[in-house]
């Protein structure tokens, strides 16, 4: 389609706002067939294009996890953008782009920021879950002063704006002009893959992924890496083609749940914990900033290998003078505090949601970020990333010549270990989750002081956040009880699934002992899980005997 010199009809369309448009930490996630709802999407585009002003020299980069809807909402986007006049658009072929690969992208070409189409790790298909999330021109998820104003917008919006286009062939690389804006279909893995071989050893990468007595599997779930680690770890890196697993992408994700834990990711653990199995597995999510990391019968949790990877950094190229420092989120176990304290560096704990690693990274108080969720990544993008993360442990195996699990048993030995779990409630009723954490909310005064059992409280909040970089304040981010022996317990609500609510329990304790680093997870926390359960009563608010999933 080449459009050069031909005018477009531009299409003012009245419309009614909708009161549902309230973006979370990971933008607006709906079913899918709300996002079907006559102008729906239309309105939330518009929303974000009315908070940009004049883009006729800008770029925009667009892109989504292929999930269900994603192809339809591509189409709607690019209409709506050329009716608004950007200069450029940048679309991932076949309408994939990773959010690591869009962050990489929006950097790389000075973008004013870019769309992307995703609900992270939630279930796709004509029932499942859809969402659109705009990253601003650092790559990274918008602040909430910008998601603030996109919502306002939401809230009085009467029109939006969508030039009159047939649909464009998202399958085919080409440049096309439609009114005033080129339109690029680009490669979607070439740009992050060579940021890749910038940050690491690609040649021991290879030489250890091409021995026989190496055995690596990367599952991509059915979701938006597939392309990416055939590129990566296949054509550029030497490994087999088997060891890609589920690598093609499919709109419901062939029907699993592309979320890498040891509860979605079962064809992957089943065959790490067999004793003959490979000797690094790693899976990563709906749209690629989520990573887990598994050793052969061995589970790296997301803050033990966020620790690793601060320990280790220096075996990396691009990191090999240091860091500048480590930020983590609350929630997230305290293992990367040990790395730091040992390194000299600061270490940031942050509210739970990516955006608030941002001001820290572009003001270069750290170079690794991560999340107990599954995600970590680095101030090479603006995202998580969860391929960045798999390459980091391959680049540590390739130096070391060890396993995953001695790696992990010489960490612990070093710098003690911090038993941690992570037990969720899924789609809880909202009102009786609310209702657990505000009456657990008024006990926080309190309980310092008190002793339950072997543990005292040394003392309960309501976690705040005052950012350092832009004295911005973030409120009401978690509840926590911490204990006299660095013991905690954290629950928080989370804003990323669509129905009903999730509870989060997080439950941690540190062991410097290196004769209990052997012991099993749930097992050593066996006290502190009851203690939780009974302080904040799950049972009865929840209704529930048990969580539904134990990371």
């Amino acid at each position: 389609m080449t459009n050069q010199g031909i005018a477009v009809t531009i299409h003012t369309i009245s419309t009614q706002a909708f009161t549902d448009q309230k973006p979370g930490t990971s933008g607006l996630r709906k079913r899918v067939p709300v996002f079907q709802q006559p102008h729906y999407l239309e309105n939330f585009v518009q929303a974000i294009f009315d908070t940009l002003g004049d883009v006729s020299r800008d770029t925009l980069v667009i892109g989504g996890d292929g999930r269900y809807y994603n192809r339809q909402a591509i189409q709607i986007i690019i209409k709506m953008a050329v009716a608004k006049g950007f200069q450029r658009l940048l679309i991932g072929q076949s309408g994939i782009l990773s959010t690591p690969a869009l962050s990489t992208l929006v950097r790389k070409h000075q973008a004013i920021g870019g769309i992307a189409l995703s609900a992270s790790h939630n279930p796709g298909g004509p029932d499942g879950d859809f969402g659109i999330k705009f990253n601003t021109a650092n790559g990274g998820p918008a602040p909430e002063s910008v998601t603030d104003a996109i919502y306002a917008n939401t809230k009085t919006l009467t029109r939006y704006q969508v030039a009159d286009l047939p649909d464009f062939n998202l399958d085919r690389l080409q440049t096309s002009h439609a009114h005033n804006t080129q339109v690029d279909i680009i490669d979607s893995v070439a740009d992050y893959g060579a940021l890749m071989g910038k940050i690491f050893d690609f040649d021991a990468i290879s030489s250890l992924l091409r021995r026989e007595d190496f055995g690596f599997l990367f599952d991509a779930m059915h979701a938006v890496t597939g392309p990416y680690a055939r590129t990566l770890f296949v054509d550029m890196l030497g490994a087999p083609a088997y060891s890609i697993i589920n690598g093609v992408p499919r709109e419901d994700f062939g029907g699993g749940h592309p979320d890498p834990n040891l509860a979605h990711a079962q064809e992957l653990v089943t065959r790490m914990f067999d004793p003959h199995g490979p000797d690094l597995g790693a899976a990563s999510d709906g749209d690629g900033d989520r990573n887990m990391i598994l050793g052969r019968e061995f589970f790296v949790t997301p803050s033990d290998s966020l620790a690793v990877l601060a320990a280790h950094a220096t075996l990396v190229p691009a990191y090999r003078d240091g860091l500048k420092g480590i930020a983590r989120s609350m929630p997230t176990s305290a293992a990367a505090d040990q790395v730091a304290r040992e390194l000299g560096i600061p270490l940031f704990e942050t509210p739970t949601g990516w955006k608030y690693f941002g001001n820290l990274l572009d003001a270069d108080k750290v170079t690794l970020c991560g999340e107990e969720s599954f995600g970590s990544g680095s101030n090479h993008i603006r995202e998580k990333d969860g391929l960045w993360a798999v390459l980091f442990w391959l680049n540590i195996l390739a130096v070391k010549q060890q396993s995953v699990h001695t790696i992990m048993t010489e960490h612990w030995r070093r710098y003690g270990r911090n038993f941690y779990t992570r037990h969720d409630y899924e789609e809880v009723d909202a009102a009786n989750a609310g209702a657990l954490m505000s009456a657990l909310t008024q006990q926080l005064p309190e309980l310092a002081g008190k002793k339950f059992g072997a543990f005292t409280v040394d003392f309960a909040d309501e976690f705040s956040y005052l950012d350092p970089v832009d004295q911005s304040v973030a409120r009401n981010q978690g509840l926590r009880i911490l204990f006299t022996d660095g013991s905690r317990i954290v629950l928080r609500l989370s804003g990323t699934g669509t129905a009903g609510a999730t509870l989060r329990v997080y439950i941690e304790n540190y062991v410097r002992d290196p004769q209990r680093h052997g012991e099993d997870t749930q097992k050593a926390l066996t006290a502190l899980i009851g203690l939780a359960e009974n302080v904040a009563r799950i049972r009865h608010y929840t209704g529930r005997e048990r969580p539904s999933v134990i990371t």
